[in-house]
């Protein structure tokens, strides 16, 4: 196993590597809205999952990796009414790649983030 580590995503809070590289898969820890620079983006929920989805690809991309490598993602929500904007966004990620999902609400995030995305992909 290699951990996966770049400063063009956000560090990790916790006992925890950004990512995990074993056997050509790369399996993603979770991200939240937080810049680069530790500073979190509370803004709106498209703004939210937009950082969310910029810290996936560099942690992809470190790894050697794209979001048009993944096969399964998982989002998770506080509020389904969130649901069609958050699967907007996610949506122009991916363009014609649609990976594996789920998608999970749940009653808190880190940081009182609204949305985090975590992923499986290829290398």
């Amino acid at each position: 196993m290699k951990s996966i580590a770049t400063l063009k995503a956000p560090q990790a809070i916790g006992p925890y590597s950004q990512a995990i590289e074993s056997n050509g898969m790369i399996y993603a820890s979770g991200q939240i809205a937080l810049r680069p620079d530790g500073s979190f983006n509370d803004g709106d929920i498209e703004a939210q999952t937009t950082q969310v989805m910029h810290n996936v690809s560099a942690v992809l991309e470190a790894a050697g990796s794209s979001l048009q490598n993944v096969v399964k993602t998982t989002i998770f929500l506080t509020d389904m009414d969130d649901f069609a904007k958050v699967n907007a966004v996610y949506g122009s990620f991916f363009a014609d790649h649609k990976p594996a999902r789920s998608t999970v609400c749940v009653k808190a995030l880190p940081k009182n983030a609204r949305v985090e995305v975590e992923v499986i992909a290829t290398k």
